[in-house]
C-alpha cells in the first residue's frame, strides 16, 4: 500500500446501519460522504401530499449523500434510509477538505466523481422528461440488474417516475 493509500484508509471511519434504519431525515444536515463497502440505501423526499419521491438507490461500491447539504453545511429535504444492512465509509466535509491538501491527486479523483453525478442527474431528469416508461425501466434493467433482486418494486416504480400499477404492467409486456 502507497503511503498515498494509507492516508486516505485512515480519513475514512467505518460505520453500519441496520436494514429499515435512516442515515439521515429531512430538515437535518449531512455531515458525512459515504461510501457503502455492502448494502442497500435509498435517498428519498416526501412531497406536501406525503408521497415519496426515490433520488437515488445506491448498493455495493458506489458512493451515497446529499451534496447539496454536504457541502454547504445546510439542512438536507432528502432522508436516507438503509434497505439492507449495510456497511460503509465515512468522512466529513471538514476531514476531506484536509485530505485534498494531504492528497492532491483525491481532489482530481472526487470533481471527476462529482461530474458524473451531476450528469447523472441530469440524465436522469432528461430520461423522466423525455422517455417513456417502458424506455426508462428497459434502461434500469440493463444497467443495474442487481437492483430487481435486492429492491422493492414499490421502490423501483418511485424511482422510475411511475406507479407499483404501471411498473408491473410493463413487466408484464417485457
Amino acid at each position: 500500500m502507497t503511503e498515498d493509500e494509507s492516508v486516505i484508509l485512515s480519513a475514512f471511519e467505518p460505520c453500519s446501519i441496520r436494514k429499515k434504519k435512516d442515515l439521515l431525515v429531512s430538515g437535518k444536515t449531512c455531515k458525512y460522504l459515504y461510501f457503502i463497502t455492502t448494502g442497500c440505501l435509498r435517498s428519498f423526499y416526501i412531497d406536501s401530499k406525503g408521497t415519496e419521491h426515490i433520488y437515488q438507490i445506491r448498493m455495493d461500491n458506489s458512493w451515497i449523500s446529499d451534496l447539496e447539504s454536504f457541502f454547504t453545511q445546510t439542512p438536507s429535504k432528502y432522508n436516507i434510509e438503509a434497505l439492507e444492512d449495510t456497511q460503509m465509509l465515512r468522512i466529513s466535509f471538514q476531514r476531506l477538505e484536509q485530505l485534498y491538501g494531504e492528497v492532491p491527486k483525491l481532489e482530481r479523483y472526487f470533481r471527476i466523481l462529482f461530474q458524473k453525478a451531476y450528469i447523472n442527474a441530469l440524465k436522469r431528469l432528461n430520461a423522466n422528461m423525455w422517455e417513456t416508461a417502458m424506455d426508462r425501466y428497459n434502461d434500469m434493467l440493463k444497467e443495474h440488474p442487481m437492483m430487481f433482486q435486492r429492491v422493492p418494486l414499490i421502490y423501483i416504480a418511485s424511482y422510475l417516475g411511475i406507479t407499483p400499477e404501471s411498473l408491473s404492467r410493463i413487466r408484464r409486456r417485457g
